[in-house]
């Protein structure tokens, strides 16, 4: 028989290695291609002169808006007080609504009460109920933020409420044969198997919660924000600025869902065993 070399043998150790790493490219590959299709499709637009070059810019010129707006540090205020604003909404939507989603699944007399109210108000725009909010909190951040957190709960109460009812009863009374008291059920057995409709529920939210806050930042009168700079770009047909504050929208929006959201499922529920 003869020796396997060493530098063999530690290719093939090194081996397993390069599969996951050709795999990260092509996971990579096919996150990128909507991407670059549909920016090749605009930029081929732009080029052709079907629409007047004040009203759709080329890609290169909404890169330049967003370089020199970032420049400045215009752009950079402006997200950050968007971010505060739906940061502080969402975070007191998740809060009630999973509380109260958890409440309508456990008691049959708190989803009498809620479910024909949460029914009713949710499939009303948020946009809608602006003009009140501005009537009852006055101008400024404060109306734009609780009406996040009024918009972006109804999703949450709904998809928690789902979760905890589609729990399987099965669960419930093996574990309360073995002796789980009230605390331990719920952390232990209703927590984690309404845990994968919870969070759906705070992603439906969180798209709520852009869609509603961009639009009343239009209407509130606020000194910063992306909505009031998108709307206030609109007055001057500063076509290329309204696409820039667009981008930076859609990239915080894909920057939450992966660092948040994944992050949580990652070390939970596919953790658990109740996704893959």
């Amino acid at each position: 028989m003869t020796d396997v070399p060493a530098h063999t043998a530690e290719s093939l150790i090194g081996a397993p290695a390069r599969p996951a790493q050709e795999s990260r490219w092509r996971v990579a590959a096919r996150t990128a291609f909507p991407f670059l299709v549909l920016a090749l499709a605009w930029e081929i637009t732009a080029r052709l002169g079907i629409f007047p070059p004040k009203l759709f810019p080329s890609l290169v010129e909404v890169g330049d808006a967003f370089v020199r707006l970032t420049a400045n540090g215009i752009l950079l205020h402006h997200t950050f007080n968007t971010i505060l604003r739906l940061l502080g909404g969402f975070a007191l939507a998740a809060v009630v609504g999973v509380a109260i989603g958890i409440l309508m699944g456990r008691s049959r007399r708190m989803e009498d009460i809620c479910l024909p109210l949460v029914s009713v108000l949710a499939p009303i725009p948020g946009i809608a109920w602006a003009p009140l909010f501005l009537l009852w909190f006055g101008l400024g951040g404060r109306p734009a933020m609780l009406l996040v957190a009024f918009v972006s709960a109804f999703p949450i109460i709904f998809n928690t409420w789902t979760g905890v009812k589609a729990v399987k009863e099965i669960w419930v009374r093996s574990a309360q044969a073995m002796g789980a008291d009230d605390k331990r059920l719920f952390a232990k057995v209703i927590l984690p198997g309404a845990l994968p409709y919870t969070l759906t529920g705070l992603r439906l939210g969180l798209a709520q919660a852009w869609r509603a806050l961009v639009g009343v930042e239009m209407l509130a009168a606020v000194p910063w924000g992306l909505g009031w700079m998108i709307f206030g770009a609109r007055e001057f047909l500063n076509t290329d600025v309204m696409l820039a504050g667009v981008v930076v929208i859609g990239v915080l929006g894909l920057a939450l869902e992966k660092l948040v959201f994944q992050r949580i499922e990652q070390f939970t529920v596919q953790r658990w065993g109740m996704m893959t």
